[in-house]
This record gives C-alpha cells, sequence and structure tokens, in this order.
C-alpha cells in the first residue's frame, strides 16, 4: 500500500520513517478514514465507546509496537509518534483510548513490572484480548499525586489491601484490569498494583455529563478493601519517581496527539472553506479566511517539528521529564489556538457535529489539561531552566 504524506504535513516531517513504517501507517489510515470515521460523530453524541474498533487497532499492531515482546517489527519512536497523529486527526478519543491501553496500562507493565509479569500481561494487552486502565488520579489529588496520593497499600501476608477513590480513569467502565497506584502504608512510599476489575471491592461508575472526548470512557473508582496479591505488585515499582517514568513515556505521545487533533480541525476547515460558497465563491477564496488557515498550519508545522525532535531525543535515549513536557505544553497550547480558528472559518456552522469542527474544538479541552496541565508543565521546564523547583 503506497504512502502519501499528509498536505498538513507541510515539510514533510513523515519522509523520516522507513519504508515499512510508512506502510504500516498508510495502512492504518486506510482504516480509520473507511471504518472509524464514518461513525465518530454518533458515537460522540451518545457518549458510547465503539468496542469494534478494539481488535482493528491490535490487528494493525497499533497495541504493539511499543514492547519487544509483540511489536511486529523494529520501529522508531518518532513512528509509534505518527500513529498517535493519525488516530487523533480522525478521532481524539479512539487515540486516548489507545494512549491508556497501551501507553499507560501496558507501559506500567513495562516499565515497572518483573520479566514475568510481562510475559504474562503485555501479549494480552497488545493483543486486545483484554483492555487496561491506569488509575492515579484521586477525587483530591491530580497535579500534587507526588505527595497527595490518599490511596492506599497495605501489606497482609502474601497479599495487600488496597483502599480509596481515583477519578478520571479512562476506559475503566469495561477495563479487565487496572493499574492501580496507592501509597505504602509501612513505607509511604507510592506502588502499582495490577488489579482485576472483578476482584471484590472494586467498583467503577461512568463519569456523565463531559463536553470533551465523550467517547472515552471515564470512570470513578472505589477500592474497599480489594485484596490483591503480592504476584500482582508491579515488582519494580517502589516509589513514584517509577510511575513518573510512566508519564515521561507517554507525555511526549499526547504532544503528538494533539497536532493531530489540531490537523483534524483543520483539514475540517479546509474541507469546509472549498465548499462553502458565499458572495459568488468558495470562502477559501477570501483574503481572512486564507489567513486564518495558514495560521493554522504555521501552528500545525511549528508543533510537527519540536514532536518530531523529541521522539528523536527518546530513540537515542535523551529524552528529559523537561522535553516531553516542553512538547506537551507548546503542542496544546498550539492545538488550542488551531481548532479554535478552525470553528471561525466555519462559522455557525462550527458548532454544530456535522462538519467535524465542533468535535476537535470540544476535545481539545482534555487534551490540554490530561498528562499534567499547561502549568505543571512549565514548572518542569522551569526547574530545568533555573534550577529551581517552584512547584509549591
Amino acid at each position: 500500500m503506497s504512502f502519501e504524506p499528509l498536505a498538513s504535513d507541510f515539510y514533510s516531517y513523515a519522509s523520516l520513517l522507513t519504508d515499512r513504517e510508512q506502510e504500516a501507517l498508510a495502512s492504518l489510515r486506510t482504516w480509520l478514514e473507511r471504518d472509524v470515521r464514518p461513525i465518530v460523530n454518533d458515537h460522540w453524541e451518545r457518549a458510547e465507546f465503539p468496542m469494534e474498533v478494539v481488535k482493528p487497532l491490535a490487528e494493525h499492531g497499533v497495541l504493539a509496537y511499543a514492547w519487544d515482546e509483540t511489536t511486529p517489527f523494529e520501529n522508531s519512536a518518532v513512528f509509534r509518534g505518527f500513529v498517535a497523529l493519525e488516530l487523533a486527526r480522525v478521532d481524539a478519543s479512539v487515540g486516548t483510548f489507545v494512549g491508556v491501553q497501551n501507553g499507560l496500562a501496558t507501559g506500567s507493565i513495562s516499565i515497572a513490572g518483573s520479566a514475568e509479569q510481562r510475559r504474562e500481561w503485555i501479549p494480552r494487552l497488545a493483543s486486545g484480548e483484554i483492555v487496561g486502565a491506569f488509575g492515579l488520579t484521586e477525587p483530591l489529588s491530580g497535579s500534587d499525586s507526588a505527595r497527595g496520593l490518599r490511596t492506599t497499600a497495605r501489606r497482609e501476608g502474601d497479599e495487600w489491601v488496597l483502599n480509596g477513590e481515583k477519578r478520571w480513569i479512562g476506559n475503566a467502565t469495561f477495563s479487565d484490569i487496572t493499574i492501580i497506584w496507592a501509597k505504602d502504608e509501612a513505607d509511604g512510599q507510592v506502588k502499582g498494583f495490577i488489579v482485576p476489575t472483578s476482584t471484590p471491592g472494586y467498583e467503577a461508575t461512568k463519569i456523565e455529563g463531559k463536553i470533551s472526548l465523550r467517547i472515552v470512557q471515564n470512570a470513578d473508582i472505589t477500592l474497599t478493601d480489594v485484596r490483591v496479591p503480592e504476584s500482582l505488585r508491579l515488582q519494580n515499582a517502589d516509589s513514584f519517581r517509577d510511575t513518573a517514568a510512566v508519564l515521561r513515556q507517554t507525555r511526549a505521545e499526547v504532544a503528538w496527539a494533539a497536532v493531530g487533533t489540531a490537523i483534524g480541525a483543520y483539514e475540517a476547515a479546509v474541507r469546509y472553506a472549498t465548499e462553502r460558497v458565499q458572495f459568488g465563491k468558495p470562502i477559501a477564496g477570501h483574503q481572512l479566511v486564507q489567513d486564518l488557515l495558514v495560521k493554522c498550519l504555521g501552528n500545525i508545522t511549528a508543533s510537527l517539528a519540536m514532536v518530531v525532535r523529541v521522539s528523536e531525543m527518546q530513540d537515542r535515549g535523551e529524552q528529559r521529564d523537561e522535553h516531553s513536557s516542553l512538547a506537551k505544553t507548546y503542542a496544546t497550547e498550539r492545538m488550542r489556538e488551531t481548532v479554535g480558528w478552525a470553528r471561525e472559518v466555519c462559522g455557525g456552522n462550527g458548532i454544530v457535529l456535522d462538519y467535524d469542527v465542533a468535535r476537535f474544538f470540544a476535545d481539545a479541552e482534555a487534551l490540554y489539561s490530561y498528562e499534567g496541565t499547561r502549568e505543571m508543565n512549565t514548572l518542569i521546564v522551569g526547574r530545568a531552566i533555573t534550577g529551581e523547583a517552584a512547584f509549591v
């Protein structure tokens, strides 16, 4: 299958990919356009997740590329970033499902699990046999998770007893396992646990009334004397530093998803501008509309340059927290501008789902906030600049 760079990839960054990577990306794009794009607005409006996409995502390798145990071919972080971009340019919710399943749940096991845990769980998650979720955020603890976790873990013989609450946990209404992060009552350190959602005392309730990422099934989780064996404790998760390693890995891909969301809105605006006729010609022929589209493309191009570079650094083992944080901050800020300008191009039609822009406009708000707010990420970068921590 031949690969064509997106028109919005104005400087052809996708040319950095290998032929095999480009072929895989072309196959994924074809499936997304054929089978996913036609259904997402309906699911977004009903706030329901299309479970029928899980197996095809796995069959396209999307859930397997990052892991030595399952990858179908050698690939780069830049390629995996383009995968995140392609998902988000069709629907940011489907991209978020993958981010939770792949980056957060599987990523936790890859980074903090034992060799035995990796062998047992990663192939099952990568194949879509089971769905994973990631339970870190709590009702009273978000940005301060490093110090503020209230969920507790108490060792009793060969078992751990978990108690607490989690909030905004993606995939959690239908996940088979959830990675729960809890503070050890004995030493005060954060530890991770693979918790089957069928465990007595585990309860997940869907969060209703969202205006962003409505397809994503976020849940409140209550843990009441949930007992898990020592074998399900992530064996290499000994402190929040290990949790942060998972977040560092996923934060850069959220930046890629932000670029994809901006591209999705921009492409929809371009389509609309070439079809909408006012004053006797398509509005694409009016100077002010072209100005908005050029500003959108400038944001996309600058953001794409940044995320490509941060993924190249990841491939070389040079990426640090401040690098992914700057990419996430910058790309999501530019995304927010871009979806606004794209909506402006569409005028009143920009607030209905029919033209797609409204969905990207709304979904951008969630991407702007999750995986570290703009403010928290600027503080991470600010610490790197000045050597001074200003978190509190």
